[in-house]
């Protein structure tokens, strides 16, 4: 079955000398074996290097679509990095960098891939990749801009709770540093999958832009003032009106730190250096899963 479809190959060549290239990229990227860390490399790439660019990429406007690989490259040294399986499951992108020379797996919502919302194969995708990450010791770094699981009749009846599951467990059992950056939106139970502080994130941050909320704003004010809107003699004025409460209440950019959600929120020019220093800070982290014959992992 072709690999955008099934996500059984890790990626598809037209020849064997590229094929033969990313392998030996890859391997670059590896430990020798699960005992030993993955290989560091000088870097030419200033830790300290401001991201001036990120103000742009990312727009502030929520249902605006960017390409979440832009800001990677900008992060990352060099703007290098190698993606694993690129063609499945576009929604979630899950790769491979260096972050002042010391190899980190990213994983990360696609805003620009219907919109960047998990659904069944971004959930399984994710799960398998934060698993190989922990199995090599390599730390995670997660962007954070979802607005929720893939809704339908479909995704229900094939279980996208339980397949939602298997990213959280992944992350539950990871044992390497983790850390969590809100770029934007991180609504409902999607946020809490994608390694969020609730489930054990070492460290949580957020841009200015985050909202943080169990939904967006306008689906929010139609549940939860649903009879004042009905009964109003201008529903769409109460609407309105409920809506710019909202977001000024509960989704204005400290909410969640108030909220102890986030441990800091960061100028986005300054995401590099930061994650740097959060890295060089958990290099040291040891952590032991509990005493068991095995997991009982989603299925």
């Amino acid at each position: 079955m072709h690999a955008d479809v099934s996500g059984v190959a890790a990626a598809a060549y037209d020849d064997e000398a590229s094929c033969l290239e990313d392998v030996r990229h890859l391997l670059s990227l590896l430990p020798d074996n699960n005992r030993e860390l993955p290989p560091y490399e000088t870097p030419s790439d200033d830790p300290d290097r401001r991201c001036e660019a990120l103000l742009d990429l990312v727009p502030a406007e929520p249902n605006q679509a960017y390409d979440i690989h832009r800001v990677i490259e900008e992060i990352v040294d060099d703007g290098d990095f190698f993606e694993v399986q690129a063609t499945w499951a576009t929604n979630l992108v899950c790769a491979l960098a260096r972050l002042d020379g010391h190899v980190v797996g990213v994983v990360a919502n696609q805003p620009s891939s219907t919109a960047g919302v998990l659904d069944i194969a971004a959930s399984e995708k994710g799960a398998r990749f934060v698993q190989f990450c922990d199995a090599f010791n390599i730390p995670l770094v997660t962007l954070v801009d979802v607005p929720g699981f893939l809704p339908g009749v479909g995704q229900e009846h094939a279980g996208i709770i339980r397949h939602g599951a298997k990213l959280l467990y992944a992350y539950c059992n990871a044992t390497v540093p983790r850390i969590s950056l809100v770029l934007r939106k991180a609504y409902g139970g999607a946020y809490i999958v994608m390694d969020s502080r609730s489930i054990g994130a070492d460290l949580a941050l957020a841009w200015p832009t985050n909202e943080i909320a169990v939904m967006g704003a306008e689906g929010a004010a139609n549940v939860v003032f649903r009879r004042e809107i009905a009964a109003a003699d201008d529903p769409e004025a109460v609407r309105e009106r409920r809506i710019k409460e909202y977001k000024s209440e509960l989704m204005h950019p400290y909410y969640a730190a108030e909220r102890g959600l986030v441990d800091d929120v960061i100028d986005p020019r300054d995401t590099r250096a930061v994650l740097v220093r959060a890295l060089a800070m958990l290099r040291a982290k040891h952590a032991d899963l509990p005493s068991r014959k095995h997991g009982n992992q989603p299925v």
